[in-house]
């Protein structure tokens, strides 16, 4: 008699008459409390009917009786998921896919509900099982997809780019319709410093997605990387023209633009980006090309990193809590012995033939070791040239941590035991600073590769602010007593400057003017900065010099056949012909420092200085005339020129500047005596003294170590 009752509600229940096979499987039931079938599918219809927390109890009743029914631990399964128990519920799918490890619902049910609870790597196991047997099956094709996409993303999200990249290669092998999957891996690539490859990836997306202005930005920053400049800057172009409201790809148009000498509208753009700033905390600006950007203050720069890092490093500074690597150190009973060596990491994307090496190498060498262990992390490409074999033999211990994410980076870091960690690079081309957000050593300092304050961090509705660096590394004319309020770091002066120098830096053979196609017999203005760093002020000032003075030329950088041309119609405008443009090509720096000798005076830009050029031209006895400005890039030259007793070469204003250059020029007993001057530089000044430097720094990186003990002891006391 219950068997026939069931049959007939099994058969309501299969026309879907829900009301009439209710009271029948309760009759059943009624009759024959352990009908395991009955509790089953009553337990079914429930779950059909919205009660999904009375079924749970029924077919829990069911795997009492019937505990490896296949059937009854996949639908007891789905309906503890619906109850919200999904931790239940992969168990309940995961004991039938041991029952029956190829039924594909179950493990799709199962993969499901992984995603639900964001185990997303779980499910693609799943996924892709169900698909080797149903591989046109749409729905999974696409449910694996969103795993993959979702993993690369979280990746990405941690500085995991080679992950990152291994996950969308493999979704667009499932989905090659998608265009944010060839966008997502065009970004990975581009992180592990594969622009030709994210080009095409870039490129792919904007096929399947035409109007997709984010795409359009960043084959436009593969393209700048890649020296196609006039391409990036139609990139930028076309994206602000699906986007006006992209504010990062304005900020890279503008920045190009001065890589360009397209000098047309900037000053207007800037306007607006400085308003951005000030106004939309979430807008991308980013803090380089904003710092390089005429007319930005003091402290619109630092509201500039402030915002970045807030929109880059927030989830990092997260994970830093999760890491708590300080909790670590101090149960360690290293941190607590006051006579160890003092162990100083250097963090840099440039340990390689870059300017910084000819910088700090000399620097390495002589560091201490009585009194400090010396560690470089590199994650730059490694060039195999003679400067990266130097630093990376100067290093007590060197680590390429290209290849690792942020997070494991930090472990890196950490393992080796760093107290001070120093980034070089800063918010430079390549940067990976958010390995210092995630705090692997006690100290984070900011020194040398970026001029200007890294930021904070805002921490809660008080607005209190978390410095990304506790220091940054600068000297007393950078940085004045006054300006202390426009970095998020605490200034640690040095007592001279705060460049370092290399005084082995290789020089190569003498070339004669002809080399350099310099005609004879005239007065060589130079200027070997970055065409970014030249302004249209500062060129019409040039340009009034070679008028008022006709036996001269200039000689710049052949930084790119954009700017080239540019400045060249740029002069002729201004009635200068292009013959006295003269432009130097790339070539080693070893023979970039020996033609230095055929210049008379180099002409230094403003607001963004000559840096490590300066230098370069000091060592090579060419006077530096400079005009200082307010913010920490204005102000470097001056820094070097004070330090050196050339204060005669600091003008105070753009007026006074072309007013000394072209006293200078026009005094050729004066030059001479300042010349000779500057050759004095090499033995006399600070600045290449580097014995002198390192001991200073080792001063100073000794008084913040103690200050970190004693802070410790304060805040313990």
């Amino acid at each position: 008699m219950s068997q026939t009752l069931y049959l007939k509600a099994l058969s309501h229940h299969r026309a879907s008459q829900f009301a009439q096979a209710e009271p029948l499987y309760q009759q059943v039931i009624a009759m024959q409390a352990k009908h395991a079938d009955a509790l089953h599918m009553l337990g079914v219809l429930y779950h059909q009917t919205n009660r999904s927390t009375e079924a749970v109890g029924l077919i829990e009743q069911a795997l009492a009786i019937q505990p490896k029914n296949l059937d009854y631990l996949n639908n007891f399964g789905l309906v503890l998921r619906a109850a919200n128990q999904p931790e239940a519920a992969i168990k309940s799918f995961q004991q039938a896919i041991l029952l029956q490890p190829k039924d594909m619902d179950v493990q799709l049910n199962l993969a499901n509900t992984l995603i639900s609870l964001n185990r997303f790597e779980e499910a693609v196991s799943y996924y892709k099982r169900v698909l080797r047997i149903f591989p046109k099956k749409d729905d999974v094709r696409a449910a694996l997809c969103h795993c993959l996409s979702t993993l690369g993303n979280q990746a990405h999200a941690i500085g995991n780019f080679a992950q990152a990249e291994a996950c969308f290669q493999e979704a667009i092998s499932f989905n090659q319709q998608d265009a944010a999957l060839f966008y997502n891996l065009g970004n990975a690539q581009r992180e592990l410093g594969k622009a030709a490859q994210a080009e095409k990836q870039y490129q792919k997306s904007i096929q399947l997605a035409p109007d997709d202005a984010d795409a359009y930005n960043n084959l436009g920053n593969v393209q700048r990387e890649l020296g196609h400049l006039d391409l990036a800057i139609e990139c930028y172009t076309k994206a602000l023209t699906i986007n006006p409201h992209l504010y990062h790809a304005k900020v890279h148009l503008v920045h190009q633009k001065q890589h360009v000498c397209d000098w047309r509208g900037l000053n207007d753009d800037i306007t607006e980006i400085r308003n951005w700033v000030n106004t939309i905390p979430e807008a991308q600006v980013s803090p380089f090309a904003f710092l390089a950007m005429p007319t930005t203050t003091a402290e619109e720069q630092k509201k500039c990193a402030d915002n970045w890092v807030n929109n880059r490093y927030s989830e990092l500074f997260a994970i830093s809590k999760q890491l708590d690597f300080n909790a670590s150190r101090n149960q360690s009973s290293q941190d607590k012995d006051f006579t160890r060596k003092i162990k100083i990491g250097y963090l840099s994307a440039d340990f390689r033939l870059h300017p910084l090496a000819f910088l700090i190498s000399e620097l390495i060498e002589l560091h201490d070791r009585t009194q400090f262990e010396i560690i470089g992390f590199s994650y730059g490409i490694n060039d195999k040239t003679p400067a990266r074999e130097r630093l990376v033999k100067a290093f007590d211990n060197f680590h390429d941590i290209r290849s690792l994410s942020e997070i494991d980076a930090a472990k890196k870091i950490y393992t080796c035991g760093i107290d001070i960690l120093v980034d070089l690079t800063g918010y430079t081309q390549t940067s990976r600073s958010g390995i210092a957000a995630l705090r692997p050593a006690p100290i984070n300092v900011n020194w040398l590769g970026f001029p200007g304050t890294m930021g904070s961090l805002t921490t809660d509705s008080a607005r209190n602010q978390k410095p990304l660096f506790d220091y940054i590394l600068t000297d007393s004319y950078i940085t004045p007593a006054d300006s202390a309020k426009y970095y998020a770091e605490t200034l640690a002066l040095l007592p001279h400057c705060y460049q370092p120098n290399d005084s082995k830096r290789p020089i190569g053979k003498t070339p004669t003017r002809p080399d350099c196609n310099l005609p004879d017999n005239t007065f060589v203005f130079c200027c070997f900065n970055q065409t970014f760093k030249i302004t249209s002020e500062v060129f019409a000032i040039w340009m009034r010099l070679l008028k008022a003075k006709p036996d001269s030329v200039l000689w710049l950088l052949d930084c790119n056949r954009w700017a080239k041309q540019n400045l060249i119609n740029e002069a002729l405008a201004q009635g200068i012909t292009s013959e006295r443009l003269i432009f130097a090509p790339r070539v080693s720096i070893a023979d970039h420092l020996a033609r230095h000798v055929h210049a008379d005076l180099f002409l230094d830009t403003q607001p963004y200085n000559a840096h490590t050029t300066c230098s370069d031209a000091l060592w090579m006895g060419l006077p530096v005339l400079t005009c200082v400005g307010d913010t920490f890039a204005a102000r470097v030259a001056g820094s070097l020129l004070s330090a050196s007793n050339l204060n005669q070469l600091i003008a105070s204003s753009l007026q006074d500047y072309e007013s000394k250059a072209l006293y200078i020029a026009e005094n050729p007993d004066y030059l001479l005596d300042i010349k000779q001057k500057v050759l004095a530089t090499k033995t006399d000044s600070p600045i290449f003294n580097s014995n002198i430097f390192a001991k200073s720094l080792e001063d100073t990186y000794q008084t913040i170590w103690q200050s970190h003990f004693n802070n410790k002891d304060q805040i313990q006391s």
